[in-house]
C-alpha cells in the first residue's frame, strides 16, 4: 500500500556500498526505518544528502505490515532548510536536538501533535534572525510536554526543583537530583519562555551549561535507556 506522509530525518546508517537505512519520524506512521538502495550514488533519486539530521520531507512510502524495514517511493525536501546546514551555530543546535530526538522517539507511535511541534520548531530555527543561544533549552522543555513529563509549573516561586518528581518544592529532597537557586529561577523562566523571547534570557555561559546538563538529567530520569549525549561538548563550545 502507498501512503503520503511528511517526515523528519533523524539517522542514516550505511547498509551496503551504496545503500542506506534511514530512520525517519513520520507524521502518520511514527518512527520508521527505510531501506534506500543506491542513496549514496551521485545520481540517486533519493540522495543521502536529503536525509541529513532534521531535514524535512514530503514522502510517498510503501506500507507493509510487520516489516521492520520499509521502502520509500518518492521523497522531496518540504521545505529545504536554507540556513541550518550553512550556519555553524544552527547546525550545532540541530545536531544536538537530533541526538535527543532520536533517543526519545525510538519507539514512537504516530503522534501528529508531537510531529507538528518538532516540524515547526525546526522551521523556526532555520528561518529566525534572532540569537539562538537559549533556543535548545526552551525546545527541550516544550518537548517534554509531548513526552508526558512536563514539569509542573505550579508554585514556581519555591526555591528548589525536584528533577525526579518534576515539581517545585520548599525543602531539599533526600536525593541529589535537584535544582537550587539561582538555577531554580532561571529554570522557571525558561519554562515560561517562547522561542521569540528566549534570546532575552540573561544566562551566564557556566549557568547555561549547568542548566542544560540538569535538563538532560531530567530527561534521563524520565526516559528508558537514555544514555550519554555525545554532541553536548560541541554545543557548549559553540556558545562559549
Amino acid at each position: 500500500m502507498l501512503q503520503k506522509t511528511k517526515g523528519i530525518a533523524l539517522k542514516v546508517t550505511n547498509y551496503s556500498e551504496s545503500s542506506i537505512v534511514t530512520q525517519i519520524f513520520t507524521e502518520d506512521l511514527g518512527l520508521q526505518s527505510y531501506l534506500i538502495n543506491g542513496a549514496r550514488k551521485p545520481r540517486a533519486k533519493i540522495h543521502v544528502n536529503m536525509l541529513q539530521p532534521l531535514h524535512l520531507l514530503d514522502m510517498v512510502v510503501y506500507v507493509k505490515e510487520d516489516n521492520s524495514l520499509q521502502r520509500i517511493k518518492e521523497a522531496h525536501p518540504a521545505p529545504a532548510l536554507l540556513h541550518i546546514p550553512l550556519d555553524i551555530r544552527k547546525s550545532a543546535v540541530a545536531l544536538f536536538l537530533n541526538e535527543i530526538l532520536y533517543k526519545v522517539l525510538r519507539h514512537q507511535q504516530p503522534d501528529p501533535q508531537l510531529f507538528h511541534f518538532v516540524f515547526q520548531s525546526i522551521l523556526w530555527l532555520d528561518q529566525t534572525d534572532l540569537p539562538i543561544q537559549n533556543f535548545h533549552l526552551c525546545f527541550l522543555m516544550k518537548l517534554s510536554r509531548f513526552l508526558g513529563y512536563l514539569p509542573s509549573t505550579t508554585a514556581q516561586s519555591k526555591p528548589y526543583f525536584d528533577l525526579m518528581e518534576g515539581r517545585f518544592i520548599n525543602n531539599l529532597p533526600a536525593h541529589s537530583y535537584v535544582l537550587q537557586e539561582p538555577h531554580t529561577s532561571l529554570f522557571s523562566t525558561i519554562l515560561g519562555s517562547s522561542y521569540e523571547q528566549s534570546h532575552n534570557l540573561v544566562i551566564k555561559h557556566s549557568d547555561r551549561i549547568y542548566i542544560l546538563e540538569q535538563i538532560i538529567n531530567f530527561y534521563r530520569l524520565h526516559s528508558d535507556n537514555f544514555g550519554a549525549v555525545n554532541s553536548l561538548e560541541i554545543l557548549e563550545e559553540i556558545f562559549h
